[in-house]
């Protein structure tokens, strides 16, 4: 009997810091004995930046049929995110980073899939009174509503990494506190000590791997050391 084909995996996401860094986390796996399965990088737009072997799709959020389309995953990973400084509105915002999370996520559970990561935030609550938190606990509470056989939230905070190598925009807020905050890191507690996204990265995948409760919340305190 022909082998059965590895599933695919959906990555949203994959021209950020935390999406690039599971590009590199996943694409690691290679050669090893078990089978690894192939990623599909959901874009927007064309991303010239990533390497010329990657697998890609556009897609539009907005539209749900764009998604449709794509072969069936078994598993999805979401790193979609702005800011509303970026966005421009607190109705744009919301547009990235609980609709379009919520039409990635959904597509990919009709399509078949079982397992879905997602990048939150530190502090999502869908009852939270500020309303980037907000927007972020309720982006989670469709997911679990969603009925994954697993889903694996991580909650990072200030991520520390270089958006201008990736072509992003500066974030000047995130600018000036990692300058004042990484020559103190070893000092801050680890639930709000920025965060490598690559950290995050193999603590998602890490655990999305592993058999365990149908929810799991991964804090950024425990991105910090998952792996070691």
């Amino acid at each position: 009997m022909p082998d059965t084909p590895t599933p695919l995996i959906w990555l949203a996401g994959a021209s950020g810091l935390v999406g690039r860094a599971l590009l590199r986390e996943l694409g690691q796996q290679r050669g090893q004995e078990r089978p690894v399965p192939p990623v599909l990088a959901l874009l927007r737009r064309p991303d010239p930046s990533l390497p010329a072997q990657q697998q890609t799709a556009l897609v539009d959020y907005a539209q749900p049929a764009s998604l449709a389309a794509l072969p069936a995953p078994g598993q999805v990973f979401i790193a979609l995110g702005t800011t509303i400084a970026q966005a421009g509105s607190q109705v744009a915002f919301r547009a990235v980073d609980f609709d379009a999370v919520l039409t990635v996520a959904r597509a990919a559970r009709q399509a078949g899939a079982k397992r879905c990561a997602l990048v939150s935030a530190l502090g999502a609550d869908p009852r939270s009174s500020v309303f980037y938190n907000r927007v972020k606990g309720e982006a989670e509470a469709a997911l679990v509503a969603l009925g994954f056989e697993r889903l694996v939230i991580a909650r990072p905070s200030l991520l520390d990494g270089e958006r201008a190598s990736l072509g992003q925009p500066a974030r000047r807020g995130e600018q000036w506190a990692l300058r004042l905050m990484r020559p103190v890191a070893g000092l801050i507690p680890a639930a709000w000590r920025p965060i490598t996204p690559e950290r995050v990265a193999r603590g998602l995948r890490l655990a999305l791997a592993q058999e365990g409760a149908a929810v799991q919340v991964l804090e950024s305190a425990e991105l910090q050391t998952v792996g070691d």
